[in-house]
């Protein structure tokens, strides 16, 4: 049996080795540098593409930037969809301000708050007409939201708006426009998340301490806001090491027990970055989860 450490070592190396592809075009949804999305055409030339909206992971965490997904949506795009690379503010990453990691190492602090939330919002509530602007052939009536590890959350977070609790500055009146979620590797379940320390205690440093965490968790949890009535797909690696497969388990068993079936595709021998990995044959099964919704 492979040692799961050095499994996950070459995974995330494989990852990372592909040179980072520029969007075809840019466009911000406000006003600071993060507040951006980088879009690819689908390189068929179709028109009428699906749209695919991509957030990236990284732990909430200012290091782990959009650039990282960038030959993830070009794959994507070569298999004739377009692509939305959405950017948002992330952890602050101040060395005074770092914490602690799970190995003992230092990393910086998971996100902004409530900026990570303000953004992804705001980017989905801008997407439709950016979209005609950049994108004049893409069909954003298919819209499939995705995201990896982090991103997954905050796809599955951005699907359940319209079940925020009441007062929610991020709550909509109707379900979103959406064919779907496909969550990658997600951090769908803040409590279990917190019993495993994922990412070195990144759900705590997102939601603040006790006084705040329970109340923030209300908003944010994917896991808290069920059923969403939005068509929902968890792709997750049994040999994941960096956000167990658990956690997305653990969400599953939620939707089960709110009433709502939710797809669980469980691909043995796989750890966390293979689902967003040009070269790694988990990375074909995302994108025809995607397209299975999309089309």
């Amino acid at each position: 049996m492979p040692d799961p450490v050095a499994r996950d070592a070459a995974e995330t190396e494989s990852a990372f080795s592909h040179p980072a592809v520029e969007p075809d075009v840019s466009l911000p949804y406000g006003d600071h540098p993060d507040q951006v999305v980088g879009f690819y055409a689908p390189r068929d030339g179709r028109a009428d593409a699906p749209l695919v909206v991509l957030l990236h992971g990284g732990a909430w965490r200012a290091p782990y930037d959009r650039a990282h997904v960038t030959p993830f949506a070009d794959f994507l795009a070569r298999r004739g969809l377009a692509v939305a690379n959405v950017e948002y503010r992330r952890g602050p990453g101040i060395p005074q301000q770092r914490a602690e990691g799970g190995d003992g190492s230092q990393e910086p602090v998971a996100g902004r708050w409530p900026d990570t939330f303000d953004d992804v919002a705001a980017a989905l509530d801008a997407l439709p007409g950016l979209a005609r602007e950049a994108l004049p052939g893409a069909d954003s009536r298919r819209t499939v939201l995705t995201g990896h590890s982090a991103g997954g959350q905050l796809a599955l977070w951005a699907a359940a708006r319209h079940v925020l609790p009441p007062g929610s500055p991020w709550r909509l009146p109707a379900p979103p426009s959406l064919r779907g979620v496909v969550a990658l590797a997600p951090i769908a379940d803040f409590t279990r998340a917190v019993e495993l320390d994922v990412c070195g205690g990144a759900v705590r440093q997102l939601l603040g301490g006790d006084e705040e965490f329970e109340e923030r968790r209300a908003h944010t949890d994917p896991a808290a806001l069920l059923p969403t009535g939005i068509a929902t797909a968890l792709v997750q690696g049994r040999d994941d090491i960096t956000v167990p497969y658990t956690v997305a388990e653990s969400y599953a068993e939620a939707a089960a027990k709110a009433g709502e079936t939710v797809g669980f595709t469980l691909l043995e021998g796989v750890g966390h970055f293979p689902l967003i990995d040009p070269a790694a044959d988990a990375c074909a099964v995302v994108a025809e989860e995607i397209a299975q919704l999309a089309w």
